[in-house]
């Protein structure tokens, strides 16, 4: 009887919240993990999830705010393994403040993470996808991929280019054998929404206005990425999938 190949899942921002769901729901789902956070210790519990569930769990740091780390994350991941089989971005990080005070330092640190180095790990994971003829990229993208948001100018800014890099990739590479794609989370009961759900007026304002009444769990995204990761959606392409409970259609 033929054992059945593990694919291997790249997942960034695997630590918490949203990057650490996906890499359980894709563990689940028969993938060996490579999970990438910002330290190894920020990773152990992780991994401890991951091997219960009879997976392997390979943990690297990178500092993605870095150009040049996330260079050599992706030639680490190549010499250790090869190329991937998905490619899963979900580390990302927020800086709040007007947009007539945000600082340049701010918007480059966010810029930075949440969408230099999503590039630069697609363009180096991705062209051994696209020589092989098969993988699956899956960005995360955001509401504020559509809509303009407050005082988060730079979050904004890097949440949209996500969504156009996702449709620009999707057009050279569909013809490859390589699905790139998005989800777009509303809004999440994560550590980065902690200001928001402690604020009892603005956590008031945004439940009323979200049709299924209440926030997204981390797993309801990591459900979303399970099926643009999955054969499912061999026919999907360029698309930037709304989680949101509604808040996009009222």
């Amino acid at each position: 009887m033929d054992v059945p190949v593990r694919r291997l899942a790249v997942v960034t921002g695997a630590s918490r919240g949203i990057g650490r769901a996906i890499a359980l729901r894709l563990a689940r789902d028969g993938a060996d993990i490579v999970g990438v956070g910002s330290s190894i210790e920020g990773l152990a519990d992780a991994a401890a999830d991951v091997h219960a569930l009879g997976g392997r769990f390979d943990p690297l740091a990178a500092d993605l705010a870095d150009p040049d780390a996330a260079l050599a994350l992706a030639a680490e991941i190549g010499r250790r393994h090869g190329t991937p089989d998905v490619l899963v971005q979900a580390a990302g990080i927020n800086r709040r403040a007007a947009a007539a005070e945000h600082a340049t330092s701010d918007w480059d640190d966010v810029i930075g993470v949440n969408l230099r180095s999503p590039f630069i790990l697609a363009r180096e994971l991705g062209r051994g996808m696209v020589e092989r003829g098969d993988g699956k990229v899956v960005f995360v993208a955001s509401l504020l991929s559509f809509q303009g948001g407050l005082t988060v100018p730079g979050y904004a800014a890097s949440k949209g280019g996500i969504a156009q890099l996702t449709k620009a990739l999707a057009n050279e590479w569909a013809a490859h054998g390589v699905n790139v794609n998005a989800v777009a989370p509303g809004y999440v009961a994560t550590d980065m929404n902690e200001a928001l759900q402690a604020d009892p007026v603005r956590f008031r304002q945004i439940s009323e206005r979200i049709p299924a009444g209440r926030w997204a769990s981390p797993d309801d995204i990591a459900g979303a990425v399970a099926f643009l990761a999955s054969e499912d959606a061999a026919y999907v392409h360029g698309v930037v999938l709304p989680v949101d409970g509604g808040w996009l259609g009222r």
